[in-house]
């Protein structure tokens, strides 16, 4: 029996915390105008992954942020090789940067393609500038095209985020949004739903009346028109927000939804190693002082119970469209999934939100627009 979390690592993340601004909506660990930091940022991540040994073989390598590129050239350039040094990076992996078109200069691009990046996300969010002007956005349609255009000279995989359900924007205006996506002739595209997260400028302009939430028949309008849309124009729905060219899946983001173990790095970054979730420090300062000084910089830590671990594996592998399979399941949890939630399952397929046909069990439409309130009633609560 081979328990997925316990398995070796094959994946790294590192957390840039980089930002020009603080967008209204982002409430990730970044720090904005403190590019003051970069070099102790880097000299403390040098001492995370010393703790690293044997130089692993590794399959995907994700740098997110904050603003990866916001690292001046030879910052990012030194940030690669200690990644390098540490990391035996694997032929035919996927090796990924997040990426903001304004300041993704053709040096950073030579950079990333000279020590082996082979994609890179792209942080557009939309192409229309009054959606990018509430979303506190410093680029425009302009800068994706002409970004868009210096990446391709370099890399083959390009993927775009963008976001729906801004205040303001129509439900016409979105569909231009994905068609514009589409023109561009990317290989990967995300698209999510704009949240209100606590702490954020956005949630208390929502608060006081300055921001007026798109409603929930409108948001799931938006929704389904991606779905609609996306695969019309040969995209592959390979996760509840994620879509995809044939073969160009993300498959950093596909350990996570598999339940496999992967390293984190960097303030903020999450590490989910023996079955045991480790968080580091959100600050950035702290983590920097702490990670220097010698002291802990890991802010928590949680171990599931083999059942909570396996419920989890459930919700996870069912936000994406191959499902769970009964049998992978099995191996990969140690339980058998009727013996977890055949009840919940029954109710579930009875009310048309998944579909079980006794190997393998997936959402159905309409339970992807309600995939919150199923992972629900399949975790323990």
């Amino acid at each position: 029996m081979t328990i997925a979390a316990l398995r070796t690592p094959r994946s790294v993340y590192v957390h840039v915390p980089f930002c020009v601004h603080r967008c209204g909506y982002c409430d990730f660990t970044l720090v904005a105008g403190r590019d003051d930091l970069q070099d102790a940022y880097l000299q403390a991540l040098e001492c995370e992954l010393a703790a690293v040994a044997d130089c692993p073989a590794v399959d995907t390598v994700f740098l997110g942020g904050g603003t990866p590129t916001q690292l001046t050239a030879p910052r990012l350039e030194r940030l690669l090789k200690l990644l390098h040094d540490r990391f035996d990076w694997q032929d035919g992996g996927e090796f990924s940067v997040e990426c903001n078109p304004i300041g993704l200069t053709n040096d950073k691009l030579e950079v990333m393609h000279n020590l082996g990046i082979n994609r890179l996300s792209l942080g557009i969010q939309s192409f229309d500038a009054e959606v990018l002007t509430t979303l506190e956005r410093d680029h425009r349609e302009a800068d994706i095209v002409d970004c868009v255009e210096r990446c391709r000279r370099l890399f083959d995989n390009i993927a775009l985020d963008l976001i729906f359900a801004v205040p303001g924007q129509s439900l016409e205006l979105w569909r231009q949004t994905l068609q514009r996506a589409v023109a561009l002739e990317t290989k990967h595209l995300s698209t999510y739903g704009l949240t209100f997260e606590k702490g954020t400028s956005f949630w208390t302009r929502r608060s006081k009346g300055q921001l007026i939430e798109a409603d929930n028949e409108l948001e799931l309008s938006m929704y389904e028109a991606s779905m609609q849309q996306l695969a019309e124009a040969g995209f592959e729905q390979y996760e509840i927000s994620n879509f995809a060219r044939s073969g160009y899946a993300s498959r950093h983001n596909q350990v996570y939804w598999s339940g496999l173990p992967y390293w984190g790095f960097g303030p903020g970054a999450a590490s989910y190693l023996d079955g045991e979730r480790r968080l580091n420090h959100r600050s950035t300062t702290t983590w920097i002082q702490r990670v220097l000084g010698g002291g802990s910089f890991i802010y928590e830590t949680e171990r599931l119970d083999p059942e909570d671990r396996a419920r989890e594996l459930i919700v996870l592998r069912l936000r994406t469209t191959a499902g769970v399979n009964r049998a992978e399941f099995r191996t990969d949890s140690g339980f058998e999934l009727d013996e977890l939630v055949e009840s919940e399952l029954l109710q579930l397929v009875k009310r048309n939100l998944v579909t079980d046909d006794g190997d393998v069990v997936k959402l159905t439409h309409d339970g992807k627009c309600l995939a919150d309130s199923v992972a629900g009633e399949l975790l323990r609560v």
